[in-house]
């Protein structure tokens, strides 16, 4: 009989007070790219790796290269602890651009903050990274830029996190600062 019950000696649990071993892992035990992916709602690491590169190439293109050094100076930490090769780098790494052409250039051209066709302002920033980064559809493109700040401003010193901000356009270093 489906509707009879053979075991009542079993307690009553409350689900809230369950221990499940997939307990959420503190962020600041969290390496770089399990932020990013999580707080920005990536499916997997590839997807935060990518999208954090195309966040850092456009914040580069806003900064002088003693600024981006600077910057890049201080994000030598593991981006994620991990046997895959893939994975397998610094933040700084992150940082640099992985097309050696677009790095050469980025390194000899002057910041694109400045009046013509080339200044970058929040929009522009926006629409460059949820472009060229590959953002999956169901990911909302603010929440994944704050993710990647966020990520970074946890490697930066107080100093780096100022610097960076004024070099961002309106919009975008609100977003910054939220992070």
């Amino acid at each position: 009989m489906p509707d009879q019950t053979f075991r009542t000696n079993i307690p009553e649990i409350d689900p809230t007070e369950i221990e499940d071993s997939r307990t959420a892992i503190a962020d600041e035990h969290r390496s770089f790219l399990e932020k990013v992916m999580v707080k920005a709602g990536f499916a997997d690491l590839y997807d935060a790796r990518d999208f954090t590169e195309v966040v850092f190439r456009v914040m580069r293109d806003l900064m002088t290269t003693e600024a981006s050094d600077r910057v890049e100076a201080e994000l030598h930490t593991e981006a994620l602890p991990t046997d895959e090769k893939a994975l397998q780098f610094e933040v700084a790494d992150l940082w640099k651009d992985t097309n050696p052409i677009v790095g050469f250039l980025s390194r000899v051209r002057p910041p694109w903050q400045g009046p013509g066709i080339f200044k970058i302002n929040s929009d522009r920033f926006l629409f460059r990274v949820a472009n060229e980064g590959g953002k999956p559809a169901t990911v909302d493109r603010e929440q994944a830029v704050k993710a990647v700040f966020s990520a970074t401003k946890d490697e930066l010193s107080q100093e780096r996190i100022e610097e960076i901000a004024s070099w961002l356009p309106d919009h975008v270093r609100e977003l910054w600062e939220q992070a």
